[in-house]
């Protein structure tokens, strides 16, 4: 039995309790906004949401999340992804669209739901951000997808924004199919110009009698360019669709019908993971999550303990850590998660050339055991200065990078702190592609950190007045304060967590006590798919007397050394 992190928290102690503060605060504001969007209606004002939303349940219709609960199965958890996309922007809070992952019929599925009551479900560039996403998971860890379709399409003053990215949605739609992946749309309201083509590529279609409207052109349309005098039922109506076009596989009497049908789908798909299961039986972390509360820092410069944090994630609290008296400010090792076995790379302070090495021999042995690998970012950045250039951190960093760029396994990143400049890299962030991200209120993700960015610009500024013959004094610094200042501001506002996430650069804003459950989720989503190495043994090849070259075929590139 691998051994048992021995904690040190103290819950009096007054960094303790001011960190817990902090985040409880922020997890205030992040339940506020959550509220916000789960209550629909996507205004400003509560009042006008709350109208929008009475009028929509004056129709008969349910919410989306509502509509999800009903395909899901009873009790069955609901992964939710990207809840406060478009924070900080012009669009609608949330998007107007929710996805995530749930189960029906015990097959792990990621479901994709315009919000009907926000726009009228128009699609806008934050919900094509996020339904990209979506599509991106469903595709990487092998998750039929599911959508639910009530939009009135683009949202016509942002055409520019969403026009041209837009398309990719059909392009993903067919590809997914064609990897053999279910795609299935249930229709429940109108489903018009490009947002026709979502039924029409999908392999399943189920369409709510005398609520589906689903044209290329609605009848104002065909009255400008044909001038044909059309209803929406003949032109494109449920019924019409079902027995005249064919576009419609089942036709729904009302919206519980539509969700059991599509229940039914599911269940006849006899669909199976092809990764492995749990190999190990669960067992709780031996301390309280609670307690994860006041490890993270409320301020981002002051580091904390990465082991306190996995001893309240795995299984048990129990790590095998791997080079524990090598590069020390990197923690190494397996575990498991819900019985998932897992690598971890956790930062415990900044990267030099040791811990860079470290982290590419664990990631490739990661790999030849096939060992999905949980990457814990709170790293300001790979070490400089002279000494360290001297030393080789260019390379030895590159030999990071290199090894995570090239991984095959799959990568789960949680953010629990800083997230700076190439660190954020050799971490899998967000352009690495792992397979979900998740990050706590306190993170913070830029370049660098805002007053050294300032620092550099007022550096720079220096070099540039004294080497066209200036003078620095007191009267330059001061010109150049009021602009080293404001961008010291906006680098602040532009690299917290509500700012990331708002950009889809995450896959949402997370309670710290929550983390081993979403992480369990997302490993259990990623076994949907098969685990896959780079040099490690093929089991087919292996029995066809060829050999263990890649599982897949990949390699990692070249290091240098």
């Amino acid at each position: 039995m691998p051994p048992v992190i021995k904690s040190r928290i103290d819950r009096n102690d007054p960094q303790y309790v001011a960190n817990r503060e902090a985040m409880l605060a922020s997890l205030d504001d992040i339940a506020e906004l959550t509220g916000r969007v789960t209550a629909g209606g996507g205004k400003e004002d509560p009042e006008k949401s709350a109208a929008t939303v009475a009028r929509h349940r004056k129709r008969g219709k349910l919410l989306p999340r509502e509509r999800i609960r009903l395909l899901l199965d009873e009790n069955s958890p609901f992964l939710e992804l990207s809840t406060l996309a478009g924070w900080g922007s012009d669009d609608p809070l949330g998007g107007g669209m929710v996805t995530g992952i749930g189960w029906v019929h015990g097959v792990e599925v990621m479901v994709v739901a315009n919000d009907p009551t926000v726009k009228g479900g128009s699609q806008g560039p934050t919900s094509g951000r996020k339904g990209l996403r979506a599509m991106e998971i469903a595709r990487n860890n092998r998750l039929p997808l599911i959508n639910f379709t009530e939009s009135g399409g683009a949202d016509l003053p942002k055409q520019a924004d969403i026009f041209v990215p837009g398309g990719a949605s059909f392009k993903n739609l067919t590809q997914l199919s064609a990897a053999g992946i279910p795609t299935i749309t249930l229709v429940f309201g109108s489903s018009t110009a490009g947002g026709a083509y979502v039924p029409g590529m999908s392999d399943y279609v189920v369409m709510q009698k005398e609520a589906a409207k689903v044209f290329l052109g609605g009848p104002p349309l065909v009255k400008m360019a044909i001038d044909e005098d059309a209803d929406e039922e003949t032109l494109g109506g449920a019924e019409m669709h079902a027995r005249t076009s064919g576009l419609a596989d089942y036709l729904a009497i009302d919206e519980p019908d539509a969700m059991r049908i599509g229940r039914d789908i599911i269940k006849h798909l006899n669909w199976r993971k092809a990764g492995i299961g749990p190999t190990q039986t669960p067992k709780p972390p031996r301390y309280d999550p609670e307690e994860l509360l006041g490890i993270a820092s409320s301020d981002i410069r002051v580091p904390f303990e990465a082991r306190e944090v996995i001893a309240r994630i795995v299984d048990g609290s129990e790590f095998e850590e791997f080079k524990a008296l090598y590069g020390t400010t990197l923690v190494t090792g397996w575990a498991t998660l819900n019985g998932f076995p897992i690598g971890i790379l956790a930062n415990n302070g900044i990267l030099f050339s040791e811990e860079a090495e470290k982290a590419a021999q664990f990631i490739q042995l990661c790999n030849r055991s096939q060992t999905p690998i949980l990457f814990m970012q709170n790293i300001t950045g790979f070490m400089v200065g002279t000494r360290y250039e001297q030393g080789g951190i260019i390379k030895d960093g590159a030999k990071l990078i290199n090894a995570v760029s090239n991984s095959t396994v799959p990568h789960l990143t949680l953010m629990m702190g800083a997230s700076y400049g190439a660190g954020n890299y050799g971490m899998s962030g967000r352009a690495y592609d792992p397979r979900f991200i998740f990050t706590w209120p306190n993170h913070r993700i830029a370049v660098m950190g805002p007053k050294q960015l300032a620092g550099v610009m007022t550096i720079v500024a220096r070099s540039k007045i004294e080497g066209a013959g200036g003078e620095w004094n007191s009267e330059t610094e001061a010109m150049i304060a009021p602009m080293r200042d404001e961008l010291e501001q906006q680098v602040e506002r532009e690299s917290t967590a509500l700012f990331a996430t708002g950009r889809v650069w995450d896959d949402g804003i997370i309670d710290p006590r929550d983390t081993r459950t979403a992480l369990a989720l997302a490993l259990s989503a990623c076994h949907s798919a098969p685990i896959r190495g780079v040099g490690a043994s093929n089991p087919d090849a292996l029995a066809a007397g060829v050999g263990g070259s890649g599982a897949d075929g990949g390699h990692f590139g070249v290091f240098r050394m």
